[in-house]
């Protein structure tokens, strides 16, 4: 279960509206064929930090104007191409004109950076070139729901020609890329496959597409690219990693999430495993459902992480559509009838792929997560967004910090949470979580230390630095972090009252 993030109400996790984005899929014509730009974003981005993904950001005011007083943009996505002409002089420093691609001078792109209200007068006076005719709409997609907020994201396409008539690009002036490059499709997934580098889910598919759209129009990405336009594919398969497929799957969990991740891991031409198909409704199951029928590969296991009524889902169903054997931990098996009990350290072979199993309680008795090359499916250990609730008293808050030492030791490639987006930077998650937590647990102590006694006046006094916690969860996890004191015998209850273990009464 995920909890609300501290300083987040209740009354503010009601889902907007996605947000209008759009991002540029640049190609060139390099030496071995068609080669796409692609950045890796910095790891101080809100979003997919960390991971290569295309340049591009969100449709603003200014853009609106843009549209207003430039000529040439008209039609449905005239507000994306105005956008990300001006983001491509931000990040790029490239403009197009009527001759191609050309860089702009450095002071005017250090002004756009400054202040992208600046993009529109320097394009006004003809210092940024916005020729539209070079651009085309390839995809139109909206983000899965993982958490409380969605973009509604139009790829924008570009042909630059022959690489000899591309100018450099000079990432010091902007801080959202750390790198670029300039790829094929088949490099590029190549080496997302191996996970050599972490690419944004919707980058790979869109590759995958453009690769498979190329073969059919020999190698011409012109062609190719108006193919795609007039088709519009959408998303159908959420690919964070090569042999990991997220499924999301409306959930009575706790928010910002109101869904679970389904995942389908293992081999994507051979054996793989379903990891909390967890819908109680039809809906939910039929995109499960779906899911396994476009996979290439067989089906051979049901597992759940653990038993919390937000990733077992309805059983009856589950059997009905998929007729396989369920695997879990010894715990989760004494609510749920498993065929398959999984222990500490066992290894899975699933086609080509290997997943270690890891019981790891804290969160939830039996708890498990899979360690393989792609990353960690993660469970309820972590969550892309807010924190995760630590049952008093099923939980332990003590072990639950011991195991993501553990898994922090592992240096998991990725983080497949059961609730928000995957996790490209591991180390920092674990270590905000760790800080997080110890934090939370000394305030815990030194409230009672200083003589506060009843649980609601500790709570008080733990969460004095996040007034706007939400009372309830704060009550819960204050008596979780008071029960693992209690445990590890530095508190003591007395009376419903609690005291350091040298001062009871």
């Amino acid at each position: 279960m995920s909890e609300v993030p501290e300083g987040l109400s209740f009354d503010s996790l009601e889902r907007r509206p996605p947000r209008p984005t759009a991002t540029i899929t640049m190609t060139r014509d390099g030496a071995d064929g068609v080669e796409v730009l692609i950045g890796l974003r910095s790891e101080t981005m809100a979003a997919f930090p960390g991971y290569w993904a295309f340049p591009g950001g969100g449709l603003s005011r200014v853009d609106a104007t843009a549209v207003e007083k430039l000529a040439g943009f008209v039609g449905s996505g005239a507000k994306a191409m105005a956008c990300i002409l001006r983001e491509m002089s931000e990040e790029l420093g490239l403009a197009p004109s009527d001759d191609g691609l050309v860089a702009l001078p450095l002071e005017v792109r250090q002004q756009i950076i400054a202040d992208k209200s600046r993009y529109l007068p320097l394009a006004q006076q003809g210092l940024v070139p916005f020729n539209t005719d070079s651009l085309s709409l390839l995809s139109h997609r909206i983000t899965p729901p993982f958490g409380p907020v969605q973009f509604d994201n139009a790829f924008l396409h570009l042909h630059a020609g022959d690489e000899k008539n591309v100018p450099e690009i000079d990432l010091e002036p902007q801080t959202e890329f750390t790198q670029i490059m300039w790829a094929t499709p088949n490099d590029i997934l190549h080496r997302w496959s191996n996970h050599e580098i972490k690419v944004a889910p919707p980058v790979v598919t869109l590759l995958m597409e453009i690769e498979r759209t190329l073969e059919r129009k020999e190698r011409n990405m012109r062609e190719a690219a108006l193919d795609i336009s007039q088709r519009l594919p959408g998303r159908r398969s959420i690919l964070f990693a090569h042999g990991v497929e997220v499924v999301p799957v409306k959930t009575a969990t706790l928010p910002p999430a109101d869904h679970t991740n389904c995942y389908l891991v293992g081999d994507p031409e051979g054996d793989f495993i379903l990891v909390d198909p967890a819908s109680h409704l039809r809906e939910g199951m039929e995109d499960v459902a779906k899911a396994v029928e476009r996979h290439k590969g067989q089906l051979i296991a049901i597992m759940f992480t653990h038993s919390h009524g937000d990733h077992v889902g309805d059983i009856g169903l589950l059997r009905e559509a998929f007729d396989v054997p369920i695997w879990g931990s010894e715990y989760t098996a004494r609510s749920v009838k498993c065929d398959r009990i999984l222990t500490d350290g066992e290894t899975l072979e699933l086609g080509n792929q290997a997943w270690q199993v890891l019981i790891t309680p804290g969160h939830h008795p039996g708890h498990i997560c899979l360690l393989g090359d792609a990353g960690l499916i993660a469970g309820d250990m972590v969550a892309g967004i807010g924190t995760i609730l630590i049952p008093p008293h099923t939980g332990d808050m003590n072990v639950y910090m011991e195991q993501l030492e553990r898994l922090k030791n592992l240096k998991p490639h990725l983080l497949f949470p059961s609730h928000g987006p995957v996790i490209a930077l591991p180390i920092q998650k674990f270590d905000q979580y760790l800080s997080h937590r110890q934090a939370r647990h000394q305030s815990v102590y030194e409230a009672v230390h200083s003589g506060i006694e009843t649980l609601s006046a500790i709570a008080r006094a733990a969460y004095a630095d996040t007034p706007n916690a939400h009372p309830g969860l704060a009550l819960d996890q204050t008596l979780s972090h008071l029960v693992s004191h209690q445990r590890s015998g530095t508190l003591v209850e007395h009376s419903s009252k609690w005291f350091v273990n040298d001062t009871k009464p």
